[in-house]
């Protein structure tokens, strides 16, 4: 195993990690402003524990590649989400890391994911 992908895989596992704990003790809050950002109802209460997982996975090297490829797939669909609500005008509070992301969204939200989807694509490798 190179040390680069791994290096990468625990980066963006961390910020995954970091983001589903984040949302889930923000409590309330976070179901309120995944609205705000237009998530489906149905997928609110998953996405903090995908998080989890997923970022857990890629921390301990679980099926890096494959976990990789999820992440960039879940970072991606936040970008679009994102990008849309900035299309239409709009700047919500940012759900990405529960309480501690209050800010509205804007076009350092797409920049930041946009790097993350980068390292994830050298996890995968």
């Amino acid at each position: 195993m190179s040390a680069i992908p791994a290096i990468a895989s625990v980066v963006v596992g961390v910020a995954l990690v970091v983001a589903g704990a984040s949302k889930l003790a923000a409590r309330d809050t976070w179901p309120a402003q995944a609205r705000g950002l237009g998530a489906p109802a149905w997928s609110i209460p998953i996405v903090p524990w995908f998080e989890l997982v997923v970022g857990a996975l890629l921390i301990v090297q679980v099926a890096r590649p494959i976990m990789a490829l999820v992440a960039i797939g879940l970072l991606a669909v936040f970008t679009v989400m994102i990008a849309a609500k900035l299309r239409k005008g709009e700047h919500p509070p940012c759900a990405c890391f529960g309480a501690w992301s209050a800010k509205p969204i804007g076009g350092g939200h797409i920049a930041r994911n946009l790097a993350l989807i980068a390292v994830a694509v050298v996890a995968a490798l």
